[in-house]
Parts: C-alpha cells; structure tokens; sequence
C-alpha cells in the first residue's frame, strides 16, 4: 500500500477565528486513506478547535509562542519537526504563521502554500512588510476571494508566485435549517416565538463595527417594534459593546449570548443575517447563516459582495452607507414571503459555488500536484 502524502498545517491560534475553524470542517472530509494531516499552533491560550481536530485523530503540537520573535526562535524545533515526521508539503494560515513556515520550507526543501483570508491593507505596517517580502518564498498562493487576490497583485507587483482562487465552504449538509427549529433559542433567550429575530456571529472587533450594528437595530425597532437581535460571539471590545447597548436602552432587546460551539440552534432562530463590517476576506459566519437559509443583508466589504446577489438572495450596501443596513433589513422583516425566497436562494447559492466539499476537492489537487511535482524534481 503506497504511503500516505503527508501535509502539516500552521496557523498562529487554534482559537475560535473564522481561518480557525475551517480547519476541523476541511478535516471530515480530507480523503484520510491518501493524506495525513499535522497541526502546529504558537498561542495555547487559543485552542478551542484542538479537541475537534485531536478528536479526528491527527497531531496536534503547541510551540508556544506569545510573539512573533518567539516564534522565529522555534524555527529550529520546526525544521526537526517537519524532518521527523517526513512532512510533504506545509499549508500555512495568518502572516506571522506563514512567514515562520516559508523560511522552514526553504531549509526543509519542501512546497509551502499560503492561504490568504484578508487584504493586505488591513494589515499592521510591520505585519504587511515583512509578509509581502517573504511572499515569493512560497510555491503557491490560495485567496479566499477575487478581492482578496486583487489586494495582493496591488501591494506585490513583482510576485512571482501563483494565486489560486479557492473560496472559503461550508458544510451544507450539517448547516440545514430543517435540522434545528431555533425554539429553544428563543426559549432560553426569552425571546416570543413570534416576532422577527437580527442576528449575526463575530469575534467582538473594531471592523466588524458592532456598536454600529446596535444603533442599526436601535432604528430597526421604530419601523419594526417588535424585534429582538442576537449577536454570539465574544472578543476583546466586549465590555464596550455592553455599555453602548445599554446607553441605547436595548439590554431587553439585543442578547448577547457569548461565545457558542455549535451555532446552528441560533442561525435557525435568525430571520435576518445581517453584518457591518468596515472589511473582511470571505466570512465563514456568512456562508453558514446562507446555508441555513437566513437571508443576509451586510455591507459590502471584502468578498462579501462575490456571495450576495443583491436583490437576489439578500442585499449588500457600501460600506459607508450603514443606515440602508436598517432599510433593508425592515424591507425583510416586513415581507415574509420575499424573506423566505431570499433564503431558499441563499442556501442554493452556497451549495452551488460555496460548499466544502468543492473546497476539499480543490485543496487536495493542489496537495498532490505539489507533493508529485516536489517528488519528481528531487
């Protein structure tokens, strides 16, 4: 029996991040009679997906690193690891965890592959340098969307390295709404059953503008007195966006439930999805409200306007435009027939052009092109 082709994938945390969690979904379906898979992360107060991934039954290794400096200095621990376990090929994921990860490739004479989720210009200036002059050290470039790929032609004229566009999946067959019915949500919220529900999922971040998004709702309530909205999520601005929800007099109105593994119970709650970021790559929390059938109105950052058909399966609006985020939402709230055939649409969107499995499939190409190329040419 020919053995196994051996990736191993680095990224700074295993916490709950959107690049984060793809990682276990993509490993259910990795073909594990041809692959096997490594794991290396430098933040070990970040590893909530490390149980869903050791669960699967694959080597998952902390070297643990508090900062970039440290985690240069573990580049010697890297190569022995990669040398040890005849690693084929490394998949990174975030700068700083790319970068280490190129430099290990080079010594190790192995393929390294970078996947790509945000645009450089939204990163730090010392972050963004020192990833765009490492970049040509890579075998191959993944964007997780046009947008994403653009910024990247922008900022490195001279790359010499391909980009492959994969978009970021979801699982559609799990992320169903005929599996959840979202009444026990409400329930333990103490939301009725019978009014409309906003929601979205974030880490709490300055660019997903969440203070903006409870002002938003603080004006959907005049049109729409009823409703009740849901963010899930936690993050570093947490307390802050207590207190403005609270100034806005809506602790009654908008929950907050926290950080949740499984968020399905709550996107089958959800009658609007609806986001205001200032930027983003190509949200998984999107694609998966999509799946379940919550039509999404957002602004349109990042990749986000490659998913939504405006008009078609949701609606998106500029960036700086957010008092249309309370429009349209109102506009769906207010027609339920045009808000389930939004959904329907939504959910034959992502199974079509977004599901995992054609981001699988896409992946392992990519592996066992390199490894054989890589094979060869040794």
């Amino acid at each position: 029996m020919a053995s196994k082709i051996r990736i191993l994938h680095t990224i700074k945390s295993l916490g709950r991040g959107g690049a984060e969690m793809l990682l276990p979904e993509t490993l259910r379906l990795h073909d594990k009679d041809l692959f096997e898979f490594h794991y290396i992360y430098f933040l070990p107060w970040k590893d909530q997906m490390v149980e869903s991934l050791q669960k699967q039954g694959v080597i998952v290794t902390c070297f643990p690193a508090g900062n970039v400096v440290k985690m240069m200095m573990h580049l010697s621990g890297l190569v022995r690891y990669v040398r040890q376990h005849n690693i084929q090929l490394i998949h990174s994921h975030l700068p700083w965890a790319g970068i280490v990860s190129r430099i290990v490739g080079r010594i190790c004479k192995i393929p390294v592959i970078y996947s790509e989720h945000n645009k450089q210009e939204r990163y730090r200036a010392g972050t963004r340098i020192a990833h765009l002059m490492s970049m040509n050290l890579l075998t191959e470039i993944i964007a997780v969307s046009n947008d994403v790929a653009e910024s990247i032609r922008n900022h490195k004229p001279n790359l010499r390295v391909p980009i492959r566009l994969i978009s970021n999946g979801v699982n559609t067959e799990t992320f169903a709404r005929h599996h959840f019915s979202g009444i026990a949500v409400r329930e333990r919220l103490n939301i009725p059953l019978d009014v409309p529900v906003v929601g979205t999922i974030a880490v709490f971040r300055v660019q997903k503008r969440l203070d903006a998004w409870m002002e938003i709702a603080s004006k959907i309530l005049q049109q729409v007195n009823n409703a009740h909205f849901v963010i899930v999520g936690d993050g570093p601005l947490k307390d802050d966006l207590i207190r403005k929800r609270n100034e806005l007099g809506l602790t009654n109105r908008i929950h907050m439930p926290g950080l949740e593994t499984d968020v399905r119970p709550y996107l089958a709650s959800f009658n609007v999805y609806m986001m205001s970021s200032r930027f983003e790559g190509l949200p998984i929390a999107l694609l998966e409200a999509m799946s379940m059938e919550c039509p999404p109105v957002s602004t349109n950052a990042g990749g986000v306007g490659e998913v939504i058909r405006h008009g078609v399966d949701g609606f998106i609006c500029p960036v700086d435009e957010l008092e249309r985020l309370a429009e349209y939402t109102c506009r769906l709230l207010e027609a339920k027939e045009l808000q389930l055939t939004f959904g329907l649409m939504a959910r034959q969107r992502v199974v079509q052009e977004y599901s995992i499995k054609k981001m699988v499939a896409e992946l392992e190409a990519i592996y066992r092109r390199l490894t054989t190329t890589n094979t060869n040419s040794r």
